[in-house]
């Protein structure tokens, strides 16, 4: 990309659009995948004994490994909602930055 493109997308307001609600966008995923691993880290390390308790009494299985699944089902779910936005909005903002630099030329 030549210097002179790269000036005219850094102006494009699609590309600082795309850039803001991108960015905005990844910090409220990050927080929240974070807020939800930490807390079950945070439990493990001063409660443990709340994830012991059985499911049903007389059970082995305990209810932190349902907790631990959901954690990873809930990574999956927030990487399936950032590829659906990317492939949906930030696609027709890029989109509308090269027709934009293409139009420029």
């Amino acid at each position: 990309m030549k210097e002179v493109d790269s000036e005219i997308v850094k102006n494009d307001p699609n590309f600082k659009e795309l850039i803001e609600k991108r960015t905005k966008f990844a910090w409220k995923l990050t927080i929240s995948i974070l807020v939800v691993y930490f807390a079950f880290i945070l439990t493990i390390a001063f409660e443990p004994s709340l994830l012991a308790i059985p499911i049903n009494s007389g059970d082995v299985t305990t209810i932190g490994i349902p907790i631990g699944i959901f954690i990873i089902v809930f990574s999956f779910i927030l990487t399936g909602i950032y590829v659906r936005r990317a492939n949906g909005e930030f696609d027709t903002l890029t989109t509308k930055i090269k027709e934009n630099l293409e139009s420029s030329k």
